[in-house]
């Protein structure tokens, strides 16, 4: 089975936790155990991930530094793409004595520079801060903000994905046996030109819609949307909330969900379970089960409603 796992932020830095090279090592180090189970199964296995917290503080260090000489966001979704890949593949190789080959792939994904979202920024960015200073940072740099659980957080632009241009090569990879690292943050978002040329564009991609794009352009079985909370919930929040065990993709589109939440990722879900394949939202340490549909959120087709 070809199975797509997308890591969620947690994977790489737990809620709360200061964004330091040796926090993100060891929650990648722990993920890669979990990814390495899939692989000990039998299954082929494409990794994918976020990058939130850490373009974010990117963006902080560069307008601290100069502000008028600041990399763009998607200058710096490659710079982030690079070092959280080389953590998890680095990890990923650890765990795996070394037995099976793995690579990073800089992954650039085509966005149209008409997507509504540009003008809607909701794509969560950056550190957690409490309002007034969010609020204050906005007026200082121009932001916009959102609350994102009880703080608040830089969005940005998260147009949809059109194309992936590097499937060529993520194809000639995974041919060769080789466990693929790719599409890090949503990729690399760029626009193409007239004349067929690419250009890189100021925003970040949803890591679920254009991994949900990477599976089904793959062909592949399964696509894992692995978070820190065990299923999606129906009115999650409150005395009535309920864990969704079955759900088919139409029904998935009719839920009333957060937005920059759980929002995104049944909706990347729905999309790939549209095309044939099984979708699971769950607990990175539910993995296998995800895969075995007894654990998490399953979206299919011919899924029994709950």
């Amino acid at each position: 089975m070809l199975v797509v796992a997308a890591l969620g932020g947690n994977a790489l830095l737990q809620r709360g936790q200061p964004l330091t090279a040796q926090n993100q090592r060891a929650n990648i180090r722990t993920a890669c155990m979990a990814l390495a189970d899939i692989v000990r199964a039998g299954h082929r296995l494409v990794v994918t991930h976020g990058n939130g917290p850490q373009v974010g503080l990117l963006a902080l260090q560069g307008a601290a530094y100069k502000p008028d000489e600041a990399y763009p966001l998607d200058v710096l979704g490659a710079e982030t793409g690079g070092m959280i890949g080389y953590m998890i593949e680095q990890e990923l190789e650890n765990a795996l004595d070394h037995k099976q080959p793995v690579a990073t792939l800089l992954t650039q994904v085509v966005v149209d520079a008409d997507d509504p979202a540009f003008l809607t920024p909701t794509k969560f960015i950056g550190p957690v801060y409490e309002r007034n200073e969010a609020e204050a940072r906005a007026d200082a740099a121009g932001w916009h903000i959102a609350p994102d659980g009880d703080k608040w957080r830089r969005v940005v632009a998260s147009p949809k994905p059109q194309d992936i241009p590097d499937l060529r090569v993520l194809r000639l990879l995974l041919d060769q046996g080789v466990i693929v690292i790719c599409t890090g943050g949503g990729g690399i978002p760029v626009l193409r030109l007239p004349d067929g040329a690419m250009i890189g564009i100021e925003a970040v991609i949803d890591k679920d819609a254009a991994s949900a794009l990477l599976a089904r352009r793959l062909g592949a079985d399964a696509l894992l949307l692995l978070t820190d909370v065990d299923a999606a919930y129906r009115d999650f929040g409150t005395d009535h909330a309920a864990p969704i065990a079955r759900i088919t993709p139409q029904e998935a589109r009719a839920l009333d969900l957060p937005a920059g939440s759980m929002g995104p990722k049944i909706a990347a879900a729905a999309d790939f379970a549209q095309s044939g394949g099984l979708a699971a939202i769950g607990r990175l340490k539910d993995a296998l089960a995800l895969l075995d549909g007894t654990a998490g959120t399953q979206l299919r087709l011919a899924a029994h409603r709950m």
